[in-house]
């Protein structure tokens, strides 16, 4: 049997951006051929920001047609939402009987974001988010999650919770998750403020390359990116934040390497080398638009392809479930016998 992979991504913006798609989806993609890959919408997660119920309800779907249109395949992965898997939220509370109040509480993304939004906009989901996570992970007895530098604590405290679990209940309870580091070949920066990563929570409109957004305004947003007043073309992160972050981004895309770009537009102005970006980033995500379009304007198809998911999910997930619940010694319903 193939190693299984899960991985998945919080439905918050109206687009997945530029770095979301270099930096996760297209390892998802690659990861198909070698392992039994699983990947999730968690808008589950999502309700720790309290969204408007419709616009939660647009941006899961819209999340999933972005994750097929890059070319994650349904016959291959299975692709769910994960409110359709009640098994997620019945293992969370499981887990959170085995995690300390300590434990919890030193989670850096949870410092970080209850820090921004003060005492009084943190929910207990935001702080239980990564006991959460951890059930995603081990429900499905994944033996490898991808991950970056900013879950891999989380999926730290997913591997000290299955090690707890082995320890008491059994060695053979769960699987013990090992990463999965996904090569760090394109962190993408924002484009007016080269300094910062793109994000879909904080970048401005014009600081973002988004995989929906209208293609004449990604070349304008490309075109308007901030460099520097020396016009010398050269990767230098810590002096040239802008003029690098837009090499970094030509040479995820066009193959060549950031150096051999330096020396291909050495004598050349940034006008050119912005130009020309532009067009290989519109010609580069114009297809997965145009794919990820053609999926949300068929809610029934993508409802479907997510229904079929969910059930292939559950039927893992649930066998998971009974497992630990017999094991806590959780009595089972006659019907589960």
């Amino acid at each position: 049997m193939k190693p299984r992979v899960f991985s998945a991504m919080q439905p918050t913006a109206d687009s997945l951006q530029l770095g979301n798609f270099l930096g996760a989806l297209v390892e998802w993609v690659k990861l198909q051929d070698t392992h039994d890959a699983i990947y999730g919408v968690v808008d589950l997660h999502a309700l720790t920001v309290a969204p408007e119920p419709e616009v939660l309800r647009r941006r899961s779907r819209v999340t999933a047609a972005q994750f097929l249109a890059a070319g994650v395949d349904p016959s291959r992965s299975i692709v769910f939402l994960q409110s359709h898997v009640p098994e997620h939220a019945e293992l969370a509370w499981l887990l959170s009987t085995f995690t300390g109040m300590g434990e919890a509480g030193r989670m850096t993304q949870f410092k970080d974001k209850s820090a921004r939004v003060g005492e009084s906009g943190t929910n207990v989901g935001l702080f239980t988010y990564p006991i959460l996570m951890a059930a995603d992970i081990l429900l499905y007895d994944t033996n490898v999650v991808p991950v970056g530098e900013d879950q891999r604590q989380h999926l730290e405290l997913s591997r000290d919770l299955a090690m707890r679990l082995n320890a008491r209940l059994g060695e053979d309870t769960v699987t013990v998750p090992e990463p999965h580091i996904v090569k760090e070949t394109a962190k993408i920066f924002d484009l007016q403020e080269p300094t910062k990563k793109m994000s879909k929570s904080f970048s401005s409109p014009k600081g973002i390359i988004e995989i929906l957004q209208d293609p004449k305004s990604v070349a304008k947003n490309i075109k308007a990116a901030a460099t520097d007043s020396d016009a010398v073309i050269a990767f230098d992160r810590e002096n040239k934040a802008g003029v690098s972050n837009l090499l970094t981004i030509y040479s995820a895309l066009d193959g060549r390497s950031v150096d051999q770009l330096v020396a291909d537009y050495e004598g050349k102005m940034y006008g050119h080398l912005k130009v020309d970006l532009a067009e290989v980033v519109v010609n580069y995500l114009t297809p997965i638009h145009d794919a990820a379009m053609e999926w949300i304007e068929s809610p029934d198809r993508l409802d479907a392809v997510l229904a079929d998911g969910a059930e292939r999910a559950s039927e893992i997930a649930s066998a998971t479930l009974e497992r630990l619940y017999d094991r806590v010694g959780l009595l089972r319903p006659s019907h589960r016998r």
